[in-house]
C-alpha cells in the first residue's frame, strides 16, 4: 500500500526559487499550494508553473493546509512572514530556505545575532514548530528546467533526525542529494556558504556553483 505524499506549503513562493521547488515537487507528484502575502499573485505563480498539483493562496491558509512548510522568502521579510503563520505552523515542520543575506554586500557573510536564519525562525516559532535548514547552497537558475540535474548536495540541518529525514525526502524528490549536516546550530554555516557561492559565480561567471561531499561512499550520514 502506497502512503499518502505530503501536502507541502511554499510560503513566499512567488519568487525564483521557491517556484522552482514547487515545479520540482508538484512534477514528483507532491500537491503544493504556492503561499503569498497576496493570494491572487500566489494564484498566479500557481497557473504559471503550469503543472497539476499546484494551487495558491494567501501564507496563513497555506500554511494551515500543508503538512509541510517551506520558507523562501528574503531575509528582510523572514521574520514578519514566521510571525504571521505560527499558529497555522504548530506540530508542523518548517524548511526554512532562508539566507541572512544583507544587500547590496550579498557576497559576504553576514549572520544574525541569533546565530543562524533557522535559528532566528525556531525562536520565532516555538517549541511547538520543527525547523529544518536546507536548501541555501541550490541555484533558482535551472530549477525549471525538468531535463537539468542539479550538480550540487544539499545540507540539512535540524535538532530531530525524524524532521531531517522528511527534508531530505523532499529534497530527493526535488533530484538533489540530501545530507545530514548537524542539529540547527550548523545552519550557520550552509548559510555562510550562500555569500561564497555568490561571489564565487561572480569570479568565475558561473551562474549557479554549488558545493559537493566527498567521501561518503553511500553510507549512513545521519
Amino acid at each position: 500500500m502506497t502512503s499518502k505524499l505530503p501536502t507541502i506549503a511554499v510560503l513566499g513562493g512567488t519568487g525564483a526559487e521557491g517556484s522552482g521547488l514547487a515545479f520540482r515537487w508538484a512534477r514528483a507528484g507532491y500537491k503544493v499550494i504556492i503561499g503569498s502575502r497576496d493570494a491572487s499573485r500566489a494564484g498566479e505563480a500557481a497557473a504559471a508553473i503550469d503543472q497539476t498539483g499546484i494551487t495558491g493562496a494567501d501564507n496563513e491558509t497555506a500554511a494551515r493546509e500543508c503538512d509541510i512548510a517551506v520558507l523562501t522568502v528574503p531575509f528582510a521579510a523572514q521574520r514578519e512572514t514566521l510571525a504571521q503563520v505560527r499558529a497555522e505552523l504548530q506540530g508542523k515542520i518548517l524548511i526554512d530556505v532562508t539566507v541572512p543575506l544583507a544587500p547590496p554586500r550579498v557576497s559576504r557573510v553576514q549572520l544574525p545575532a541569533e546565530g543562524s536564519a533557522a535559528q532566528l525562525a525556531q525562536a520565532t516559532l516555538g517549541d511547538g514548530v520543527e525547523v529544518v535548514s536546507a536548501f541555501q547552497s541550490v541555484s533558482a537558475h535551472h530549477l525549471k528546467d525538468p531535463d537539468y540535474k542539479i550538480d550540487c548536495d544539499v545540507l540539512v540541518c535540524g535538532d530531530g533526525k525524524e524532521a531531517r529525514e522528511a527534508a531530505i525526502v523532499l529534497v530527493e524528490a526535488a533530484g538533489m542529494n540530501g545530507i545530514h549536516a548537524g542539529p540547527l546550530a550548523n545552519a550557520a554555516a550552509s548559510e555562510a556558504l550562500t555569500s561564497v557561492l555568490i561571489w564565487i559565480n561572480r569570479r568565475y561567471k558561473v551562474p549557479s556553483a554549488g558545493i559537493r561531499i566527498t567521501g561518503l561512499d553511500g553510507g549512513e550520514t545521519g
